[in-house]
């Protein structure tokens, strides 16, 4: 019976392998094990490591996925050079698949594989706008930031980003966001301040490529951050770590609003530890930013075959439900109408397609450098 199944198995994968030009391979010989590198937190571990590979692996038992995971990327800049090396010098970079904020930066260098909708198949459905920023990454999941707020005591929440700045004026101690190397909720409120200051092409270009000449632009952004030191949650330049702690302060009261990831915000209210009467909402004129996530098959990976039946399976309908009906609770980056109506009614109303992009790595690595020297404790 195993046997027979572990056969089946392989015949559906070499027909999803044969669209994309490639063999199933008939064992588990080393050149089946696909190397998947996170950088992220730790619910994007729990989603690969918990929900994807497991059901990647059950549809395709001849493969392997052994995933090497990098909390908050503090690697990054290591992992890029690795990579860098390895396409210069011809040699194994150990990674095939990556799933991190810096595939954007390593696709605008050119060291991503950029796989069309005949080697991919599935990429097809992808949303043109998001796969187009995503410099040769493809797009996998998407999410935003909102703003959190105790609707106990906040009836109407700001609408805009002045009109939130003047509510954390006139509410000492009771907003907060954490510092932005620990979390992206908290770098997406400072870059949405900092942006507040920029034209429209300064920030476009931001987000397509590292722009060392436009960072001395920051400095009134990162002036007004300095600023909300004396009205933000502990009024002396404190914040939370990272984005758990952030959520932990808005379910225990400390806080009536501050920025949030809309995964996990989701995440918490479903599993009850975060009180129903703790709202979010979308502010305006910036919003705070969002987008998709994405996943690269650097050019010089000794697996892209794999690399490749691994992503197409991702995009597909079964894991795009798991993406958006698990713990994690992801936007989708693929039609709504190709998956299960009961999971995507808590889209209803919401604005998937549209989300405002955060900056390339590279300057979003700086910015977060910029705002730990200039603003906390000032």
């Amino acid at each position: 019976m195993f046997k027979n199944k572990f056969v089946k198995a392989l015949v559906a994968a070499a027909s999803i392998a044969l669209a994309l030009g490639t063999t199933v391979p008939s064992s588990h010989a080393a050149n089946t094990t696909i190397q998947v590198y996170l950088s992220a937190d730790t619910n994007i571990q729990d989603l690969w490591v918990k929900t994807l590979v497991p059901a990647f692996k059950a549809q395709f038992p001849g493969y392997d996925v052994n995933v090497t995971f990098d909390l908050h990327g503090d690697h990054d800049a290591q992992e890029t050079a690795k990579i860098t090396a390895a396409a210069v010098l011809h040699k194994n970079p150990g990674v095939d698949l990556i799933d991190g904020g810096f595939v954007t930066t390593l696709g605008a260098a050119g060291l991503l594989y950029r796989p069309t909708a005949g080697l991919l198949p599935n990429i097809k459905d992808v949303n043109k706008a998001v796969l187009t920023a995503g410099k040769g990454g493809i797009p996998y999941r998407g999410s935003s930031v909102l703003l959190a707020y105790n609707s106990k005591n906040v009836q109407t929440p700001p609408k805009t980003l002045d009109d939130l700045l003047a509510w954390v004026k006139a509410n000492p101690g009771k907003f907060t966001y954490n510092a932005p190397n620990g979390g992206g909720s908290g770098y997406a409120f400072v870059q949405t301040v900092v942006d507040k200051y920029l034209t429209e092409a300064d920030r476009t270009t931001l987000v397509q490529s590292a722009s060392p000449d436009l960072e001395a632009k920051w400095a009134q952004g990162l002036e007004t951050l300095r600023q909300l030191n004396k009205y933000t949650y502990g009024l002396n330049g404190t914040y939370p770590a990272n984005n758990a702690e952030t959520l932990k302060d808005l379910a225990t009261g400390l806080v009536d609003m501050g920025s949030v990831w809309s995964d996990q915000f989701a995440s918490a209210i479903k599993a009850g530890t975060m009180p129903s009467y703790i709202k979010v909402t979308q502010i305006s004129n910036p919003s705070f930013t969002g987008g998709a996530s994405y996943l690269g098959i650097p050019n010089s990976s000794q697996n892209k075959v794999g690399a490749r039946l691994l992503a197409n399976w991702v995009l597909s309908p079964t894991a795009q439900n798991l993406i958006v009906g698990g713990t994690l609770n992801g936007f989708p980056v693929i039609p709504l109408s190709k998956l299960d109506p009961v999971i995507t009614a808590a889209f209803a109303g919401v604005d998937i397609q549209h989300l405002r992009a955060g900056y390339l790595s590279a300057n979003a690595n700086d910015l977060k450098s910029k705002w730990a020297s200039i603003v906390p404790g000032k």
